[in-house]
């Protein structure tokens, strides 16, 4: 392994690449990685983005990009309709990756990037961050304990600012349905679905799901709530939206047995209730979730193992969004 992985990154106009989780400050500040290239096809956009992080090299074809760079690792974000077709060029040419979710518009795509990753045991992971956070791993530890007792039932909110914010950040896209498969249950709700399905152990079916834009008057939602059913009779609740009025984010995440229950709101504060206890801790990340995802991915490449989370521990999730929004528009509940 070299000392330092030379990383280039694909359609940096994406709003992760310096908002939210932004992933290339955080390449940027590792003492082990070289950024080596970006590549965006809007030239301006790229030349900004670049600005902003020591200015590696510059690319409007990231075919040209690789072929020049030849990089150790490649971060892949972009538009959610060109997705599928980076990755298969990714895997066609022996790229390991990092590709931002939902890694296309319908199910079916995630299915042929994992099949194709599979049959030639490719390092192709996925960020799903939410699997950091303090409440999931203390979840972990007291359900493999027995402490929860048979589960009842679980909870996620994700809501954040509104949908404002991704042409602000030049990603107008993600506002055509048309490019980005959908709104806020296909960005979003990834997150909540797969820690419903990490969580439970099992599959899972959607029993109900309905969608709303009737707020910010756009083509996607901005609002979807689903319900899940696991193979053994858990229920989850998901919900999520580009609702919040301002800066920030509004957020719950719950989960409940006959013995247990515990619960975090706003990241703050977990609350864990027993028979005989109901104790409150402050809990705050140790670093950014988006970080500790990146570094694991990175750290798990570098040893030669697979992906801590895989694509195709993600193509479930993608199969019950697609689900829930066909759920949706069959009922009238989808606008």
């Amino acid at each position: 392994m070299p000392a330092k992985i030379r990383v280039a990154a694909i359609e940096v106009s994406h709003w992760h690449s310096l908002y939210d989780a932004a992933y290339l400050r955080l390449l940027a500040g590792m003492d082990d990685v070289q950024l080596v290239g970006l590549h965006d096809p809007d030239a301006v956009v790229v030349a900004e983005r670049a600005a902003a992080v020591g200015a590696p090299p510059v690319f409007t074809d990231y075919r040209a990009m690789l072929e020049k760079t030849r990089p150790d690792f490649v971060v892949a974000l972009g538009a959610h309709a060109r997705m599928a077709e980076t990755a298969q060029y990714l895997l066609d040419h022996g790229y390991p990756f990092m590709m931002e979710k939902p890694m296309g518009v319908r199910a079916a795509e995630v299915e042929a990037i994992a099949a194709r990753a599979a049959a030639t045991q490719a390092f192709v992971a996925v960020p799903l961050s939410q699997r950091y956070q303090p409440f999931v791993a203390r979840a972990r530890r007291m359900l493999d304990e027995g402490r929860f007792g048979p589960l009842s039932h679980l909870y996620f909110r994700l809501n954040r600012p509104t949908s404002a914010r991704y042409p602000a950040w030049n990603s107008p896209w993600m506002l055509d349905p048309a490019v980005a498969g959908g709104g806020c249950l296909r960005n979003l709700g990834s997150h909540g679905i797969d820690l419903f399905l990490h969580l439970t152990g099992e599959p899972a079916r959607v029993t109900g799901a309905q969608l709303s834009a009737r707020v910010h008057g756009q083509r996607v939602e901005d609002y979807a709530s689903v319900l899940l059913r696991s193979s053994s009779g858990v229920l989850g609740t998901i919900e999520v939206g580009n609702m919040n009025p301002r800066v920030g984010g509004d957020g719950e995440w719950k989960i409940s047995g006959r013995d247990a229950l515990m619960k975090v709101v706003d990241d703050r504060r977990m609350r864990t209730v027993t028979h005989d206890s109901d104790e409150t801790v402050d809990i705050r990340e140790p670093e950014p979730l988006a970080l500790t995802a990146l570094r694991d991915a990175l750290d798990h490449w570098r040893r030669g193992e697979p992906p801590p989370i895989s694509v195709q521990d993600f193509v479930p999730v993608a199969e019950l969004i697609d689900q829930a929004s066909a759920l949706a528009a069959s009922r009238g509940s989808s606008s």
